[in-house]
């Protein structure tokens, strides 16, 4: 059975920030696709079996898909569909937009650590 968790470190040393991450058992692979309840409070009460007050709650079902799974079985053109209705870029625009933002980390670290060493970057 497959075990979602979150990393409990309030440190800041948690790598993975507040992502949750799925325990996978040894023999048995990531699911393609999740089904998870989202519950909401109504902010009303009914009475419990005990007469005690119980919060009422609405909830639905909301389903996940692995988007490797995705790229791997669509098109391009079909998965940028899908990439669009999930409010994100194409692939290709996004790739461009990760390796811009990775090249202008690595500057960023390259200056600080010529900076250490007192030397400056022409």
């Amino acid at each position: 059975m497959w075990e979602i968790v979150y990393a409990d470190t309030d440190d800041g040393e948690n790598q993975l920030g507040s992502l949750p991450m799925v325990h996978c058992p040894a023999n048995q692979e990531m699911p393609k696709f999740l089904l998870i309840w989202e519950v909401r409070s109504t902010g009303t009460f009914e009475p419990g079996l005990s007469g005690e007050d119980v919060p009422v709650v609405d909830q639905e079902l909301k389903q996940y898909a692995r988007m490797d799974v995705l790229k791997e079985k669509l098109t391009p053109q079909e998965f940028d569909r899908i990439r669009l209705a999930l409010g994100l870029k194409p692939l290709l625009e996004a790739a461009k937009t990760g390796h811009e933002i990775t090249q202008k980390v690595r500057e960023n670290v390259a200056q600080k650590e010529l900076s250490a060493l007192g030397k400056k970057s022409f």
